[in-house]
């Protein structure tokens, strides 16, 4: 089993690299939803200064009018802003995925390194056992034979 010990020791790194492909991805992807919420919100703020605005212009207030029509240029320029991070953290999320997914498979192929390992060293062992028993089991008969053999007198 002395063997399969570097495996051991490969598949704990390998473990260890996914867990944090893992980390960075679940980061990347906690940003991601992050910025889309704030996406959402610069979205719901500039619909809600171009209703201040519309309602402005029915009743009138000239202040609504000018704070709609800063908030509407705020928002746009928020929405923008967002808009472009989303599309950047996208693609840093799809790399990251593209990691782990190969990290993962890397932990899997040495999963699979060290069972086959074991097996063949499991089978190995067995086969060792199996020659001893059956030495000793010839031993048990050749001395059988030879006490067999030396117990009865010589014919002369």
């Amino acid at each position: 089993m002395a063997v399969s010990r570097p495996l051991r020791h490969l598949l704990r790194i390998r473990e260890l690299e996914e867990g944090q492909s893992r980390g960075a991805l679940e980061t990347a992807a906690h940003e991601l939803r992050r910025l889309e919420t704030a996406l959402a919100a610069a979205r719901e703020r500039g619909r809600r200064a171009r209703l201040l605005i519309l309602e402005s212009a029915r009743t009138g207030e000239l202040a609504d009018r000018l704070a709609g029509i800063n908030d509407t240029r705020t928002s746009m320029q928020g929405v923008e802003v967002l808009t472009h991070r989303i599309r950047s953290v996208e693609q840093e999320v799809a790399a990251l995925r593209q990691r782990f997914l190969h990290k993962r498979m890397e932990r899997r192929q040495a999963e699979t390194l060290l069972q086959q390992r074991e097996v063949r060293e499991s089978a190995e062992q067995a086969r060792r056992l199996q020659q001893t028993l059956d030495e000793w089991h010839r031993s048990l008969g050749t001395r059988a034979s030879k006490e067999r053999s030396e117990g009865q007198p010589d014919k002369e």
